[in-house]
Formats: C-alpha cells, sequence, structure tokens
C-alpha cells in the first residue's frame, strides 16, 4: 500500500511539474507587435503579470519620459510608463493558454480582459477584448526579446 502511495504522489508532483515548467515558458521579454515597446513578464506566485521595460520612444515631446497620462485615475497620470505594470493575474489553463488576466492599454487608458496563446517558444497572441464580451476585441502578435 505504502508503494502505491508513494508512486500516486510522485506521478502527481511529476505532472504538476510538468505543468509548471510548460507555463513558465511565458517568463522573459517581449517585444509587441508594433515594435513600439517591450513587455517584461513575470511570475509572482501562481500568476503571471507584465511590466514595461522599454519605448522605442520614451520621451515625449519636451524630452521628459512619458507617463500614464491616460490613466482614469488622475492620481495615477505621474507614473512613469515604462515599469509600468500593463499585463496582470494571468492564471495558466494548460496547453498554452493563459486566461483571467487583464490587459491596461496606457495609449487608451482602458483596461481589458486579457488571454495569452503561445504559438511556440518564441511568439505569442496576446488578446485582448471588452470583459464580458469576448468577440469585441483585437489580437496581437508579439515575439521574444533575445538580448
Amino acid at each position: 500500500m505504502k508503494k502505491i502511495l508513494v508512486i500516486s504522489f510522485l506521478l502527481v508532483t511529476s505532472a504538476i511539474y510538468a505543468q509548471t515548467a510548460e507555463a513558465d515558458k511565458l517568463l522573459g521579454t517581449w517585444t509587441v507587435e508594433d515594435g513600439s515597446a517591450r513587455v517584461k513578464i513575470e511570475k509572482i506566485g501562481t500568476k503571471y503579470f507584465g511590466k514595461t521595460v522599454w519605448l522605442k520612444e520614451p520621451n515625449d515631446e519636451f524630452g521628459k519620459p512619458k507617463v500614464d497620462v491616460n490613466n482614469p485615475d488622475p492620481n495615477l497620470r505621474n507614473v512613469p510608463r515604462i515599469g509600468l505594470r500593463i499585463m496582470k493575474d494571468f492564471e495558466y489553463e494548460g496547453k498554452g493558454v493563459f486566461k483571467n488576466g487583464n490587459i491596461y492599454d496606457p495609449k487608451k487608458g482602458k483596461t481589458y480582459c486579457g488571454k495569452i496563446t503561445m504559438k511556440d517558444d518564441d511568439h505569442l497572441d496576446l488578446r485582448g477584448s471588452i470583459c464580458g464580451f469576448g468577440i469585441l476585441g483585437r489580437t496581437s502578435s508579439w515575439t521574444r526579446y533575445n538580448e
């Protein structure tokens, strides 16, 4: 009986480890579709988050670092765009799909429901849609940035 319990435990833990290793392929820095920004995706606990780490045009027309001027919260409009967390709370669903997260678009000051689909180790599709209306949205293809 002990052998069966040990074998069962090993099978379960190895399956969890394999799923975690597969999910963690999302970690790293990604270039957005139009090349205007790079986003670093990190893991906090069991969820995945992304923050802007590079902008093609990091400064505004006055030569000052860009800030989150379109944020709906006036108290957050002076937060620098570089370092801004734009992806929150993504959970791995399996088979390269991450759901239940939110995507913030600093160009519009809007937050959308998100879904990430890993195409392979170096390509992903990020879909942002109006929460509750998955059909109303758009998909952006990102490429892994290798320094």
